[in-house]
């Protein structure tokens, strides 16, 4: 049989099976093979008195198969299998172990068969850069407010927005991650998958609520010509604070679980993603001006989602999982989004508000006022 010219990351995940001091092990949870060629992991059969026979399925026959199929393990006896790569996709290997053994279908493989080593390279060079596009995209603003003394042109709105939406998303990834009850619970629901969040989400989710509590505190410190939040964002945040604190009440009453709750939370800041980008545009439509909006902070943003979705592109390609784009597309239209607004900012930037005026606020109305007639510090 030919191959086609690829290579599968094998994930061994196994839980100890045991009849009485008897079990099951698995060397190695992690294994790389190009498809075509092999690469081997081993079961062994531990404190035992007598043997057992292992029998393998694979959800997705076509993508993978394995040499052997089944194997019978003597007391204390280690066995090799050979795992090959046929097509670039995801497959999951099951055991039926004879005689029946409690907790022998939580043994099991999962296996991701790739494309090449330098697309899965290539994605995770990808995936740093914009992991640190995204966290240094926040201070450019911070440092022209500073060097303003003034956050005029900074929509409260969307600074506003923002903040909920970061807080919630920490609470996602902190209680996925660290909370062991939520873990499990998550694990049960998905028995063959991973826990979604990694430790790079957790230290992105808190450095972004760091990073946007010492832009509110600049709006405290620094002129900002009247500007609050208007009642419509204060609205949004009302009604989402009184769902979620609903839905808390239930789940400390345990009506929904937990990991439901932090499911809200997640779904709450999707919807702050799509609608936080919207006060801040139209403010700069309203005054004819971006001075105050820092445009280097835009240029990081647009680097760092457009290189979430390169990734996610690569990876689909990689793993011929065109399903996590197109079957559930809400990350990658998250992101499209956020990109299609940097633009928008960009044009409101360089083409529409080139000659852009500074605003002062006289008896409540901003005034423009040009440029030149400016005191030189309030200039970025």
């Amino acid at each position: 049989m030919e191959y086609k010219l690829l290579y599968s990351v094998l994930e061994v995940f196994v839980l100890g099976i045991s009849l009485g001091e008897a079990r099951i092990q698995v060397s190695t949870n992690d294994l790389d093979v190009l498809v075509g060629d092999s690469s081997t992991f081993h079961l062994s059969w531990k404190d035992a008195e007598s043997p057992v026979v292992v029998e393998f399925s694979i959800d997705h026959s076509d993508l993978i198969h394995l040499d052997p199929v089944h194997v019978k393990l003597d007391p204390n006896q280690n066995v090799s299998v050979a795992v090959y790569g046929d097509v670039a996709g995801h497959a999951v290997v099951s055991s039926n172990i004879i005689p029946h053994v409690d907790g022998a279908n939580d043994v099991f493989v999962r296996v991701t068969v790739q494309h090449s080593y330098a697309i899965y390279y290539t994605s995770i060079v990808v995936g740093w850069i914009y992991f640190l596009a995204w966290s240094i995209s926040f201070y450019p603003q911070v440092y022209m407010n500073w060097k303003r003394k003034s956050v005029v042109g900074l929509n409260f709105d969307f600074l506003a927005l923002n903040l909920m939406g970061f807080v919630l998303y920490s609470l996602f990834n902190g209680g996925l991650y660290w909370i062991r009850d939520v873990e499990n619970e998550y694990l049960e629901r998905n028995p063959k998958g991973l826990n979604p969040v990694q430790i790079n989400d957790i230290v992105f989710s808190l450095h972004a609520c760091f990073a946007t509590c010492v832009t509110v505190a600049q709006c405290f410190i620094y002129e900002r010509a009247g500007q609050t939040v208007s009642k419509v964002a204060g609205g949004i945040i009302v009604i989402c604070a009184l769902f979620l604190g609903i839905s808390l009440i239930i789940a400390i009453v345990e009506v929904i679980t937990w990991l439901t709750f932090l499911y809200f939370c997640s779904y709450v800041k999707l919807a702050t993603t799509l609608i936080k980008y919207v006060p801040q545009a139209y403010m700069n439509y309203r005054r004819k001006s971006t001075v105050g909006w820092s445009i280097g902070n835009i240029f990081l943003d647009f680097t760092g989602g457009t290189l979430s979705m390169l990734q996610m592109i690569l990876n689909s390609y990689n793993y011929n999982d065109w399903a996590s784009i197109f079957g559930d597309p809400t990350k990658f239209g998250l992101g499209l989004f956020s990109v299609a607004f940097d633009i928008l900012f960009m044009i409101q930037h360089y083409i529409l508000y080139r000659d852009q005026q500074e605003y002062i606020e006289i008896n409540g109305d901003n005034i423009p006022v040009p440029k030149e007639d400016l005191p030189e510090p309030v200039l970025s």
